[in-house]
């Protein structure tokens, strides 16, 4: 269960960063996505480069 208690935290941190549509990715497209925002990316750019 901590797996997902994880994932879920790195989706609400997602949210708050801007990324919309973040229930819909995976875990390690999460994690570059929100790499990519924490670099100053647009969250849209860096969901579109995410899920390529």
């Amino acid at each position: 269960m901590g797996n997902r208690d994880q994932l879920h935290e790195m989706r609400q941190r997602a949210h708050q960063a801007g990324i919309e549509g973040s229930s819909k990715m995976s875990e390690q497209q999460l994690k570059e996505a929100l790499k990519k925002v924490g670099k100053g990316m647009e969250p849209a750019m860096a969901k579109q480069q995410a899920k390529r």
